[in-house]
């Protein structure tokens, strides 16, 4: 038993609680509680640390003894989780970069280790320095004075080295080419790594982001990479002096070495305006892109500035040899090695030699016929597989089957059958396929699904939460004044009237902003403090806008409430003559709800202004633990302002009545009906906002609802996406989810009525 379960059991024991009572209040499983207490393993996830320790309320020194033990970064004395202040308030920027890389540090090395690189070693991945047409001149890359010559520098190395031969670069640039498959995404781990390593405060952060959601015609470079770290460390949202963002300030201040991820995944179309981005900026990085894209914009535009290039070689047989004979306990890759070795030159070993000498072709074959029984001698059939094709889409095709199992006792949910569990992640390529990006955010999967299906899932889940918060609240009082059979009429109706006026009117308002907004509902990147002020002063104009948006919302709200209370009066006692009098008092208790309800929303929204905080920069370590973040974010929001709302209406309306009376006429506004009318809306109006207008609701409606009842997506969404990380299909790249490579996305989303099980040994060439 290591340290860290002697930990977990000791303050589990001092909490009174079993492993089971842990794992509920964890929501960690009981298996895993159970394998970190007794078991050796050390593959610590950040989130699963944090969630154990706030289960078991452990004080800070606990928790930062808890989390060394894990062997993961233990907050700073400074940072978010040891201070009550605002996170990054006063501190010196040096230190939020030190902390940011030593958040990325524990990170990457766990993506490290949960991709296998290290297992039993990793593949060798090495270059050498790429033709000169693809390379800046030497005197700009080595930055010698106009008139002043410079040698070329040597850049062979292999994956130990990448740190060190991007150092030996004076520009800061470096370009690094290598084919579909070559190890550019390990490199750039690596490079991460060593490069923290060795840092020094004075050195900037490397930050990988992925090219292929970068629109260069519509973002600024800074500007991408700004909002990229606002996306993947919400803490850096936090002001800095000057009143810019922690992440912004950073950027400028050259304190973030981008690390950019594939320059080829950008549209082509847009390959000529992105060199030209990049040339336009003096920031250092390091890129990577597949050759055939990178040399044909360097051909209509110009090479990357004061960079120099380098290009990835292909595997040798030997490095494949030494490979596979010790990543398997049995002899059975053997005869597959005999015959690259000692037939070189035949078909068969031609062919497959050029498909195995990529890291990404020798995983897929390791996951393919290590673990299944299968024999891999029938790689070297020429009649199956005439040609390197054929068995590039044998292996991409038969390696989802593999690491699913069919009938397997470790796959998480009985009905995960092969056609199921391809169908959906051929769904989620496609859904990245129509975005044009590599990046699967949770928040952005409803988006799946057409505009108008979207709108009518916000009008009639507003609708009904609307009814249900109708009923609940009215009806006790409605059969308390006007009996069982009459009262139950009224609040039934009230609410069958009332909650489809809500959901089209947040309908009508989602439909506005999405249409025209062009609005994505991105996780929040704020919190509500449970108490009192943030430690902050928003600027006037956020305070003002905010207060004015909820102003205008309310005002609509409380217009529509009268309208309906009108039609549900006359429907049950006539409607009452002259009808100009009716028109009359109908427009004034229109006039006097709207105001009432839009000061009240209004004061709310204000208040967001001033009780939010940023989140803590660990908080989105994972997809999932942004999920879960957002949850918290948003729950907390409705427990502290939905009060707050019934509250304004109920005592705001007392006040405006007192103000109005006479103006308007004969006023009413008893407290016990303005509470009620105030706890309706507040409750009514908090649902539908989340659903609508949240990231965390539209996941909610779309992804846990809407998409696995039309058997697009599984119910248990969030275990399935984990399983898939987990099972090497998908990849973590800070807060979103990527396939394990381009191909096997493009693969997936190009398999759609493909049957899985005839991948491994039977599927037959296509016609």
């Amino acid at each position: 038993m290591g340290e860290f379960g002697l930990l977990v059991r000791k303050w589990r024991g001092r909490a009174e609680m079993t492993q089971e009572q842990l794992a509920e209040k964890s929501s960690v499983s009981v298996r895993t509680i159970r394998r970190l207490e007794t078991g050796p393993d050390k593959n610590f996830r950040l989130d699963t640390v944090r969630l154990l320790a706030d289960a078991l309320n452990l004080a800070a020194e606990e928790r930062r003894e808890l989390m060394s033990a894990a062997g993961v970064v233990p907050p700073l004395p400074d940072s978010p989780e040891a201070r009550s202040d605002p996170p990054g308030a006063d501190l010196p920027l040096a230190a939020v970069a030190d902390q940011l890389a030593e958040v990325l540090q524990g990170r990457w090395r766990r993506e490290m280790e949960q991709r296998g690189a290290h297992n039993p070693f990793p593949l060798p991945v090495r270059w050498q320095r790429a033709p000169d047409d693809l390379a800046d001149h030497w005197d700009n890359v080595r930055g010698v004075r106009p008139g002043g010559t410079a040698s070329p520098l040597d850049l062979a190395g292999d994956l130990t080295e990448i740190a060190e031969v991007y150092r030996r670069v004076p520009s800061g640039r470096l370009v690094v080419l290598g084919r579909a498959g070559a190890g550019k995404t390990i490199l750039m781990i690596r490079f991460v790594l060593d490069y923290l390593a060795t840092r020094t405060r004075a050195d900037p952060v490397p930050v990988i982001v992925s090219l292929g959601s970068w629109d260069p015609t519509a973002h600024a470079l800074r500007d991408w990479v700004v909002d990229r770290l606002l996306r993947d460390h919400p803490d850096l949202a936090a002001a800095a002096p000057g009143g810019s963002t922690l992440a912004a300030a950073l950027v400028e201040a050259g304190r973030v070495l981008p690390v950019l991820d594939g320059f080829d995944e950008i549209p082509a179309s847009l390959h000529h305006a992105a060199l030209l981005a990049l040339n336009g900026t003096s920031l250092p990085m390091l890129l990577t892109s597949r050759p055939r894209e990178y040399r044909k914009a360097v051909t209509t535009t110009n090479v990357l500035t004061w960079a120099a290039c380098v290009w990835i070689a292909d595997l040798t047989s030997a490095d494949l040899s030494d490979y596979l004979r010790r990543s398997s306990r049995t002899t059975r890759w053997d005869p597959v090695l005999s015959e690259l070795r000692d037939r070189p030159d035949n078909l068969a070993s031609k062919n497959l030699m050029g498909v195995l000498s990529t890291p990404l072709m020798v995983s897929l074959a390791r996951a393919v016929y290590n673990d299944t029984g299968h024999d891999p001698v029938s790689l070297l059939d020429t009649s199956r597989f005439p040609a390197t094709d054929d068995l590039e889409n044998h292996l991409l095709g038969s390696f989802v089957p593999a690491v699913y199992p069919a009938h397997s006792a470790a796959l998480p949910c009985s009905d995960w059958t092969g056609d199921r569990v391809q169908r959906w992640l051929g769904y989620l390529a496609r859904h990245l396929g129509r975005l044009g990006t590599p990046d699967l955010a949770w928040w952005q999967l409803g988006n799946s699904l057409r505009r108008s299906a979207r709108i009518l899932g916000v009008v009639v889940t507003s609708t009904i939460v609307t009814v249900f918060a109708d009923w609940l609240i009215y009806l006790p009082q409605a059969i308390t004044e006007s009996g069982v059979t009459f009262g139950l009429r009224v609040a039934l109706l009230d609410g069958l009237l009332g909650g489809p006026i809500v959901g089209l009117g947040f309908g009508l308002v989602y439909g506005i902003i999405v249409e025209f907004g062009g609005v994505v509902f991105a996780p929040a990147r704020v919190q509500i403090r449970w108490f009192g002020w943030s430690g902050r002063t928003p600027a006037a104009r956020t305070v003002l806008a905010r207060f004015g948006a909820g102003f205008l919302g309310g005002f609509a709200v409380g217009l529509g409430q009268q309208l309906v209370a009108t039609i549900g009066r006359g429907m049950f006692w006539g409607f009452p003559t002259p009808i100009d009098t009716l028109i009359m008092t109908t427009l004034a208790n229109m006039l006097v709800f709207g105001v009432i309800f839009g000061l009240a929303a209004g004061l709310v929204f204000g208040l967001t202004s001033v009780l939010e905080t940023p989140v803590d920069l660990d908080s989105a370590t994972t997809p999932l633990a942004m999920l879960r973040t957002n949850r918290t974010i948003v729950i907390r929001r409705v427990l502290v302002l939905a009060p707050i709302f019934m509250v304004a209406i109920a005592f705001g309306g007392t006040l405006m009545v007192t103000l109005l009376q006479g103006s308007l006429g004969q006023l009413s506004w008893p407290l016990s009906y303005g509470l009620t009318v105030g706890a309706i809306g507040g409750s009514a109006g908090a649902l539908s906002y989340i659903f609508a207008f949240t990231a965390w609701g539209q996941w909610l409606v779309f992804c846990r609802v809407w998409l696995p009842l039309t058997g697009k997506l599984p119910w248990a969404l969030t275990t399935f996406l984990d399983d898939a990380y987990q099972r090497g299909v998908l990849r973590q790249v800070g807060a979103v989810y990527q396939f394990r490579h381009a191909r096997l996305q493009h693969h997936l989303g190009q398999a759609s009525g493909h049957d899985p099980s005839r991948s491994l040994g039977q599927q037959q060439r296509k016609s």
